[in-house]
């Protein structure tokens, strides 16, 4: 289902958002209360306070597997790799052999000549539900640990069936790898001339899966903030992308969560970390409150 609410800045396909409050999807002090009182207003958010799969008027599922030779295979509405509980999205790892229904006898690639995964994991998307141009997005997460856990939080353009990546454009909101323990990073990737250009942000933070953290982009028609928890950590400045509306960061995007598994970043498997949770208390998505230009100036 897929509503139309007019922004300030442009136009935010959306479903609707449910209550606030509650725990644990109370607003922790470094999380969204700051973002309110810098002057955004809620929009669009899933709070996880029901029980059972995700919500499917505002999640659908990536299927298979999809992308950077990660060695998971992502399921569809299965409570073991995805489901609400306890007042968090839980999203889990598992090392275990599950059909690929897409295998093809005598195949060499690599998503289709594999009969079976040896790991399983899910990717919620919003695409085709929700998406979003400027405005604030944050999500409060607990991260998975352990090598060759790749979890992500991230944006790609909803053009992305008629552009191709990376001309549709990336927003890496949070990307961490069990490879790298004390660092989180956030990315942007976009095309200039048809080949593949990024620029890359990460802060150095020790233990993040430790606890909940409030993982955040302020997307401005001129610029994207990253933040972790308050501290604003890299700012990617969207004219490098190009000038001009054709800009992929100035087009709607969906939003992924995910926990991919190995593959080109995630690197070597440890298997006795399996199963892992990543565990995510809320998703919260904020236009500008009237009276901001746009550029997060008053």
């Amino acid at each position: 289902m897929t509503r139309c609410l007019c922004a300030l800045l442009g136009v935010m396909a959306m479903t609707t958002g449910s209550a606030l409050g509650g725990e644990p999807g109370a607003l922790p002090p470094d999380g969204g209360a700051a973002a309110t009182a810098a002057g955004w207003k809620l929009a669009w958010s899933d709070e996880f306070d029901y029980e059972g799969p995700p919500d499917p008027k505002k999640w659908d599922y990536e299927e298979g597997f999809v992308r950077n030779h990660e060695m998971q295979y992502y399921t569809r509405a299965r409570k073991e790799n995805a489901r609400v509980e306890k007042g968090v999205l839980v999203i889990e790892g598992r090392k275990e052999k599950f059909r690929n229904p897409k295998y093809q006898r005598g195949s060499k690639g690599w998503q289709k000549g594999r009969e079976f995964a040896d790991y399983t994991s899910a990717a919620l998307i919003t695409r085709g539900k929700a998406s979003w141009r400027y405005g604030r997005i944050e999500v409060r997460a607990k991260l998975p640990r352990g090598k060759g856990m790749w979890p992500a939080i991230w944006t790609l353009g909803a053009n992305r069936s008629k552009i191709r990546w990376p001309g549709c454009g990336e927003i890496d909101i949070m990307e961490f790898v069990g490879k790298q323990p004390d660092f989180v990073h956030g990315n942007a990737h976009y095309g200039v001339g048809g080949k593949h250009r990024a620029k890359h942000g990460k802060l150095r933070t020790k233990a993040p899966y430790d606890a909940f953290h409030v993982y955040a982009i302020e997307w401005f028609p001129d610029r994207i903030d990253f933040y972790f928890d308050k501290k604003k950590y890299h700012t990617f400045r969207i004219d490098d992308a190009g000038k001009g509306a054709d800009n992929a960061f100035r087009k709607p995007h969906y939003l992924l969560i995910n926990l991919a598994i190995g593959g080109s970043w995630g690197g070597k498997v440890d298997d006795k970390v399996l199963p892992q949770k990543y565990l995510i208390d809320y998703v919260r998505v904020y236009e500008p409150k009237a009276g901001r230009d746009g550029s997060g100036r008053k």
